[in-house]
């Protein structure tokens, strides 16, 4: 199936170009390209001397640009955001990109291909990879994780309070036949889960869990936030888009650090002016959410949440 049958709404698409501050001769980075929804925008914004540098790790996504965006001022690179560091350096632009926009976590025209394994309810194979050139799939992990492992992920990615009982479930059910597609470890997972959210489905937490892991998103997130401040120019902002607490947490955890300085104990001569000097970035305003009518439009963006920060 082609990239383009999959519609895509891009989330919270003004407030996160409203933060890039995009000025119209401007170097920027869309980290996370998807199907080009917030790239497309910011090429509006561009004048013939401003210049877009795009990343994606999935396949489709180069695929889809390629066909899609026909433009001097547009280039895309088939590497994880976390590689952000090396794009710039091989582009000789350290220090001079004006502004980088990551949008994190799994798109819809991933969520909408049941060929990726990312949905609990369209069935496909279990796989979850982003990059399907390289890595294990979320079966192949499954099916030869032990018990410690597989609770620890439901756990800890996923948030799951019963993953003990889902990754016995997931033990009990190998034995007999190997885990194969999506609507086995939903209907896993359904049966594992005692009590019931009204609001969520039960495969919810495990398969985020299941995903982030079987992904790094985590260890990229963290990699790909450092490197953005160290290609951003002074004044260049970053935007980050995440859909999951665990994702937001480490954002704003980010920010909040590099806005800081350096923690000096109390009792030391040393003035502020010397305290801010360390500062690395300051955040611009307060997280943004979207609005009653996005949300009306695309459920999927409720939980999304923007924060911005511009590098000093």
């Amino acid at each position: 199936m082609t990239s383009e049958k999959f519609a895509h709404r891009p989330v919270l698409l003004q407030e996160s170009l409203s933060g890039l501050n995009i000025k119209p001769d401007g170097i920027y980075i869309d980290a996370t390209f998807g199907r080009g929804g917030h790239s497309a925008e910011i090429l509006k914004q561009l004048s013939s001397k401003g210049r877009l540098i795009a990343l994606d790790r999935d396949d489709t996504a180069i695929e889809s640009a390629q066909r899609f965006i026909d433009d001097p001022r547009f280039s895309i690179h088939h590497v994880a955001f976390s590689n952000i560091e090396d794009v710039v350096n091989e582009l000789e632009l350290m220090c001079n990109i004006d502004g980088v926009l990551m949008d994190i976590g799994v798109s819809s025209p991933q969520l909408d291909d049941a060929s990726r394994g990312f949905s609990f309810q369209k069935d496909g194979p279990l796989d979850m990879r982003m990059d399907r050139s390289s890595g294990i799939s979320a079966a192949d992990w499954l099916n030869k994780a032990d018990l410690e492992e597989i609770t620890m992920v439901l756990k800890t990615f996923g948030e799951e309070k019963f993953g003990k009982r889902i990754a016995h479930a997931v033990l009990e059910q190998r034995v007999i036949k190997p885990l194969e597609t999506t609507a086995e470890f939903a209907q896993l997972i359904d049966k594992a889960v005692p009590v019931k959210d009204k609001f969520k489905h039960p495969a919810t937490r495990s398969f985020q869990g299941v995903r982030i892991f079987i992904n790094g998103e985590l260890d990229q997130l963290n990699q790909g936030l450092e490197g953005a401040v160290n290609v951003l120019k002074s004044g260049g902002r970053l935007a980050v888009i995440s859909f999951h607490s665990l994702e937001d947490r480490v954002a704003k955890r980010f920010i909040r650090k590099l806005s800081k300085g350096k923690e000096i104990p109390r009792g030391l001569p040393i003035t502020q002016q010397e305290i801010d000097a360390d500062k690395m970035v300051k955040a611009m305003g307060r997280a943004i959410k979207p609005s009653a009518e996005e949300i009306a439009l695309n459920v999927r963006c409720r939980s999304s949440v923007l924060r911005v920060a511009e590098k000093l």
